[in-house]
């Protein structure tokens, strides 16, 4: 039999009359209800802390070089090897002008974002100043080269810094604003 008659079709497939659904007389169905509240309260609270957890992941491979290390002459220099790797996990081709890269353990960064009193209006987030001078390399984009062209100078110095924080209590870096 190479066809199937309509009436057989017809059981297989519903019909246009029994698309729809039957709710309860409340409207919406009590798990499906929970579910769209947990998504509009949840959600945004959710987004937040996965920003700041990127944040905090990104401070940490773009700001923290410890132990320092060395890179092959072919980059002329330290910044100038950095920068390309920086470059490269931003996705970005653009040569920032400045760039801090710090040579201390992550805890020891870490301890001074545990509590800010500070409230850094113009980032929009908590920041501190270190308690102790840090070594820290200053990576400054060389004036008047071709667009093309990301050279840098450093400077290695021992410098207290300013952070920004995730929060003010139990937070941790997520950038550095300047050095003092």
């Amino acid at each position: 039999m190479c066809c199937r008659s309509e009436h057989a079709d017809s059981h297989s497939r519903p019909t246009s009359a029994s698309n729809h659904f039957t709710l309860p007389a409340g409207g919406m169905a009590p798990s499906v209800a929970r579910l769209v509240f947990l998504q509009f309260v949840l959600g945004p609270a959710l987004v937040e802390g996965i920003k700041v957890q990127i944040a905090i992941r990104n401070f940490r491979r773009l700001h923290i070089d410890y132990p320092r290390v060395s890179y092959p002459k072919g980059f002329h220099g330290y910044c100038n090897g950095l920068m390309a790797y920086v470059r490269g996990r931003k996705w970005s081709w653009y040569c920032p002008q400045i760039h801090y890269m710090v040579h201390a353990p992550w805890r020891e960064i870490n301890r001074f974002c545990k509590y800010s009193d500070s409230f850094c209006e113009n980032y929009n987030e908590y920041c501190t100043l270190t308690e102790d001078a840090i070594p820290v390399t200053i990576c400054s984009l060389v004036s008047r080269q071709p667009p093309t062209s990301c050279h840098y100078n450093e400077t290695l110095t021992n410098q207290r810094l300013y952070l920004l924080c995730s929060g003010k209590n139990d937070a941790e870096p997520i950038g550095i604003i300047g050095l003092y």
